[in-house]
């Protein structure tokens, strides 16, 4: 047991960073606590072909189980099914080599900016820096920096659905970040960014055919880093959720959002924005189409 876990830990902690060290001592006294259920997660993984190349390359699902990741009070027991729903319906769902590619290293653009004079893209990829909210990410770029990214995994709802768990919403973290965003924010027709990641999101959603969109609330984030020293928030979860045509379920921690983003109808739009709304819904339909014909291209 002992040797098995801290070959598990060897890969992932690095033991010459201190910091990493303690991380490594703390995991090995979490999985030997909790080993057999994790040495059944390790044997699920290990049972399968696909499944063994993944883990033999990701290490990180056996830690996520063993840390109070995904959500504010999951349970060990919770984590390794979160972690085993989402892997099988990666590998259920995707062609082997990209099930394998976006568990861990691979990177699948999913669409691009038709402006010529602007590396301005989406892609799906696995982020082990974004693990404790999610096992996989949907990233907006511009070029290599990040703009947006959006941490979720697949799973199944309370009746055994196809769902899509949002974890958490990154915003950009770059110098001219506020210039940056307001350049796209006008390619966009004036739609917000930060709507944009969600609206790409939904669309990946749909082309991946599941059944419904929950995401966590102020409640439900994992962590408290996005409430201050005063106790107000830096991000409102909920309030962008509702925005988005969300409502609170029966489980605080969650918002359901809707698979496909409520819209003005022109009759409810002034006249004066009424070219913009055209315009902005032309490329928003643009998205859509081709998201939903980047995904359908690594399916099964």
């Amino acid at each position: 047991m002992i040797r098995d876990i801290l070959h598990l830990g060897n890969r992932i902690y690095d033991r010459h960073n201190k910091r990493e060290l303690h991380r490594l001592i703390v995991f090995t006294g979490r999985a030997s606590c909790h080993w057999p259920e994790l040495r059944r997660l390790y044997h699920w993984f290990e049972e399968d072909e696909l499944r063994r190349q993944v883990l033999a390359k990701n290490p990180f699902p056996i830690e996520q189980a063993t840390r109070a990741f995904f959500y504010n009070r999951s349970t060990l027991k919770e984590r390794v099914q979160l972690i085993k729903d989402h892997y099988a319906f990666m590998e259920k769902k995707l062609q082997p080599e990209w099930f394998v590619k976006l568990s861990y290293d691979g990177e699948y653009n999913v669409w691009k900016s038709a402006d010529e004079d602007i590396d301005w893209h989406a892609f799906l990829k696995f982020e082990p820096g974004q693990r404790k909210e999610g096992l996989l990410s949907l990233e907006m770029s511009l070029g290599r920096e990040h703009l947006y990214q959006m941490m979720f995994w697949f799973g199944k709802n309370k009746a055994g659905e196809d769902s899509l768990f949002i974890g958490a919403m990154q915003g950009p973290n770059m110098e001219n970040a506020k210039d940056i965003i307001k350049d796209i924010t006008k390619r966009s027709f004036r739609y917000r960014t930060k709507n944009l990641i969600l609206y790409m999101t939904m669309a990946v959603a749909r082309a991946f055919d599941v059944k419904h969109i929950y995401a966590v609330s102020n409640e439900g984030y994992y962590a408290n880093n996005h409430v201050r020293r005063d106790r107000k928030l830096k991000t409102n979860f909920g309030e962008f959720w509702e925005e988005a045509g969300g409502h609170p379920t029966e489980d605080s921690r969650f918002y359901e959002i809707p698979l496909v983003e409520p819209r003005k109808t022109m009759e409810e739009v002034p006249t004066r924005k009424r070219a913009t709304y055209r315009k902005r819904f032309a490329f928003l339909d643009q998205v859509d189409a081709d998201i939903e014909t980047a995904v359908k291209k690594i399916l099964r």
